[in-house]
C-alpha cells in the first residue's frame, strides 16, 4: 500500500482516483476544480486545498494534467513534486504532452534524484472508472518495474515503449490513428445508409469482415449497435472533440519536427478543428458522424 499523491481529477482522473483507492492505497487528491475533490473524497480520498497539500511526503505521484506546461509546474515548479515528496518517490505522468515536453520533465526529475516515467493512457472515460485502460509507458527499466503496479490498479494493460517520451510518442500515434479511423467509419455508416443498409445490417456485416475496427465495435459513431457508445447518448463524452483535437496538434507538431508524412492525420485534423468550431469541442469525438450526415 502506497501513499499517492493524485493531481487532476477530470473525466478521466476521477476514474483512475477511484481505482487506486479500491486497490488499497492511500490517496491525497487536488483538482482546481473543488466539486472534483468532493466527488474523490466520496470514493475514500483525502481531499485537499492545494496541490503542494497533496504532494507533501507521497510515495508516488500521479498526474493527469491539461498541457505540458501544467506538468512542469506541478513537478518542477517553486511548490512542485520534487520539493515535497518523499526523497526518492516515483513519479508517473499519466498526461497526454509533447514527447520533448515528457523527455525535459524526465530530465528535470533525474537531476533531482527522482524516478519519472510518462504513461499516457488509452480506452476513455468509460474504461478509467471500470479500471481497463492501457497505458503505454516511457522511461527506464527501474522506472517502469516500480510504476507497474500503481498502472495495473487502474488499468488493463501497461506496455514499457522504451525510454523516456516513448509513451507520448506511442500515445500520439495511437490517437493519430484513432481520430483518422472514426472518420473513416463514419464515413463508410453514413454511405451504407444512403445505399440502403440501416445501421445495424451494416454493422453486423463489416464488424465481422475486413473493414472492422475499433472505432466500430467498441464505440460505434452509428446511433443503436453498441449501447454503451456516446452516439446513442447524443454524443456525450467519452472524449471531447477538443481533447481529440490537442492530440491531433500534437501528432502534427511531432510530424513536422520528424519530416514525417501524415496526410490524413493533417485532414483529420482540420475536420475537428471545424467541429471545434462549430461548437462541439465538448461532445465526443464520434459527433463526426452527425457532421457528415447533417453537415454541420
Amino acid at each position: 500500500m502506497k501513499t499517492i499523491g493524485m493531481i487532476g481529477l477530470g473525466n478521466m482522473g476521477s476514474g483512475m482516483c477511484a481505482n487506486l483507492l479500491k486497490a488499497g492505497h492511500n490517496v491525497r487528491a487536488f483538482d482546481l476544480n473543488p466539486d472534483a475533490v468532493t466527488k474523490a473524497e466520496k470514493f475514500g480520498a483525502l481531499g485537499t486545498s492545494s496541490a503542494s497539500a497533496a504532494l507533501a511526503g507521497v510515495d508516488v505521484v500521479v498526474t493527469m494534467l491539461p498541457t505540458g506546461q501544467h506538468v512542469l509546474e506541478v513537478y518542477f515548479g517553486d511548490s512542485g513534486a520534487v520539493h515535497l515528496a518523499a526523497k526518492n518517490a516515483l513519479l508517473i505522468d499519466c498526461s497526454t504532452i509533447s514527447v520533448e515536453e515528457a523527455r525535459q520533465a524526465s530530465s528535470f526529475a533525474e537531476s533531482a534524484g527522482f524516478t519519472m516515467v510518462d504513461a499516457p493512457v488509452s480506452g476513455g472515460v468509460e474504461a478509467a472508472a471500470s479500471g481497463t485502460l492501457t497505458f503505454m509507458v516511457g522511461g527506464n527499466e527501474d522506472g517502469f518495474d516500480r510504476a507497474r503496479p500503481i498502472l495495473e490498479a487502474m488499468g488493463k494493460t501497461a506496455i514499457h515503449a522504451g525510454a523516456a517520451g516513448n509513451g507520448q510518442a506511442a500515445k500520439i500515434a495511437n490517437n493519430m490513428l484513432l481520430g483518422i479511423s472514426m472518420i473513416a467509419t463514419c464515413e463508410a455508416f453514413n454511405l451504407a445508409e444512403k445505399l440502403g443498409l440501416d445501421a445495424q445490417t451494416f454493422f453486423e456485416i463489416s464488424s465481422n469482415a475486413s473493414g472492422q475496427n475499433w472505432s466500430m465495435t467498441s464505440y460505434c459513431p452509428a446511433p443503436g449497435p453498441v449501447s454503451t457508445s456516446p452516439s446513442n447518448n447524443e454524443y456525450e463524452p467519452g472524449f471531447a472533440v477538443d481533447m481529440m483535437l490537442k492530440d491531433l496538434k500534437l501528432a502534427a507538431d511531432a510530424a513536422e519536427t520528424t519530416d514525417a508524412h501524415t496526410a490524413f492525420g493533417a485532414l483529420a485534423k482540420a475536420t475537428y478543428e471545424e467541429l471545434s468550431k462549430a461548437g462541439y469541442g465538448q461532445k465526443d469525438f464520434s459527433v463526426v458522424m452527425r457532421q457528415i450526415k447533417e453537415n454541420i
